[in-house]
């Protein structure tokens, strides 16, 4: 048998996932939108011989005049650019299903999957951001389980439309005047709670029969959507306990949507600072805090927690109440933040946040290629986690390190892939190959 080896994203958060990375000499924040920059990055991640680039996103951010804030593109397109200049590397993008419709996603997503010859993945939201509702119409933002009995009926309708259209029914003969075979076209004719969709996609299902399903909820609602619909989960916790329990819940949930453990791959967030020496990747994360200027600390602080803390003393308490107001929404990830200050012993708020300034809430190590490794295989090799979504703290610089000393390590104790298994994201992954559901009634009745 082959041995079990880690599953690696590379996450793309520029000019770095230190919320102060814009402001080290190193790295280019003024190339966060050059088509180039792209370029370049990903041909580090896939030099590496990461699964996947995976760029987040979301709107509706308050601008800052000291900070990045919300200035980007969107990812989508920038995906559809990297299609021509990667060949292996899985391209990830995020995109809310509660501010699109179904036919949209599925027809952008099945594009990028065909473009890349099979390496496309949509990662679902739901949109955690109210503010975002204002830039579409919305007098107010869903509440949090509509958002996901949406999101789940969103992902149904992507999938049939997805497979509404068989690969092979695409037959081309020239001299017999047949260009489609109609016994594999499915129409989609669907009437649900939200959405009403009858037709069929324009493109057929891809070589990899439709884009890997990502999808990044820990809340009980967002484990129930992933265990029946992801393919990628990626999640944040703080110890080997918390990612455990995790793990096994959202596997054990397969079962009943007639799933297997291998069809879902947990990978949680995990930010990286490298060195040669402990006391020089100490040092680069003690540089990197330093460029944080405390109103922009508040102001990411406020997102985490769910209040806002302008005009704070930074070197004050850490407060407890939050401003939501929504009683269905479970506030995962303050309640981690809130844990790594009582479990850290953290006592003010600067302290607080020039803790999550990099890892924003997912687990950091810092240290040596080995120590790195340790840390990670340990959650491997111990129900925690099949793999990681690899969070550098600068770019390039960081994300150069971590494929420079940290996959070497890896590859060297046999964790890792020295050279890519196929040539699509599910081969890559070790997922299955998804077929119309007329085609696995045929494949059950043939076996």
């Amino acid at each position: 048998m082959t041995k079990r080896q880690l599953k690696l994203g590379a996450f793309f958060n520029l000019p770095g996932h230190h919320f102060a990375s814009w402001r080290y000499p190193t790295t280019h924040p003024e190339r966060s939108l050059d088509l180039d920059y792209f370029i370049e990055l990903a041909q580090i991640a896939e030099r590496g011989k990461f699964d996947t680039i995976f760029f987040a996103d979301g709107f509706g951010q308050e601008l800052q005049q000291n900070s990045p804030s919300g200035i980007k593109l969107d990812p989508v397109i920038i995906l559809a650019a990297l299609t021509a200049v990667t060949n292996n590397i899985g391209l990830v993008a995020t995109l809310t299903t509660t501010y699109n419709e179904p036919f949209q996603v599925a027809r952008k997503f099945i594009g990028i999957d065909h473009l890349s010859k099979g390496r496309a993945a949509w990662n679902v939201v739901t949109s955690a951001n109210g503010k975002e509702s204002f830039l579409f119409g919305k007098e107010k933002h869903l509440a949090h389980a509509e958002r996901y009995v949406r999101a789940e009926e969103f992902v149904e309708v992507v999938r049939k439309l997805w497979l509404s259209i068989e690969r092979k029914a695409l037959i081309i003969d020239k001299e017999n005047g047949k260009y489609l075979d109609l016994n594999k076209v499915h129409q989609v004719d669907h009437e649900g709670i939200w959405f009403k969709v009858q037709g069929t996609l324009d493109a057929p299902a891809s070589p990899q029969g439709h884009p890997v399903i990502v999808q990044a909820g820990s809340s009980e609602a967002g484990k129930e959507l992933a265990a029946k619909t992801a393919e990628v989960v990626f999640t944040g916790w703080q110890t080997l306990e918390e990612a455990q329990a995790f793990y096994r819940d959202l596997k054990g949930r397969l079962a009943k949507y007639g799933r297997e453990a291998d069809d879902l791959k947990i990978m949680p967030g995990v930010f990286i600072t490298v060195a040669k020496t402990e006391a020089e990747a100490l040092a680069k994360r003690k540089e990197l805090n330093s460029y944080i200027l405390p109103e922009v600390g508040l102001a990411y602080l406020s997102h985490f927690i769910g209040a806002d803390l302008s005009g704070y003393d930074v070197d004050g308490p850490i407060p407890q109440h939050s401003d939501n107001d929504d009683p269905t929404n479970p506030q995962t990830r303050a309640n981690i933040v809130r844990g790594i200050a009582e479990r850290e012993g953290l006592q003010t708020i600067r302290e607080l946040y020039e803790f999550i300034a990099g890892a924003r809430g997912h687990r950091e190590i810092v240290g040596t290629p080995a120590q790195i490794a340790d840390q990670l295989q340990e959650w491997f090799e111990h129900e925690a986690a099949d793999g990681f979504n690899v969070m550098a703290p600068t770019f390039p610089d960081g994300l150069n390190d971590i494929v420079e000393l940290v996959i070497p390590e890896l590859q060297h104790r046999g964790l890792f892939r020295t050279e890519y298994e196929g040539t699509t994201l599910r081969e890559n992954l070790g997922l299955p190959l998804p077929v119309h559901p007329s085609q696995q009634t045929i494949n059950t009745i043939q076996s």
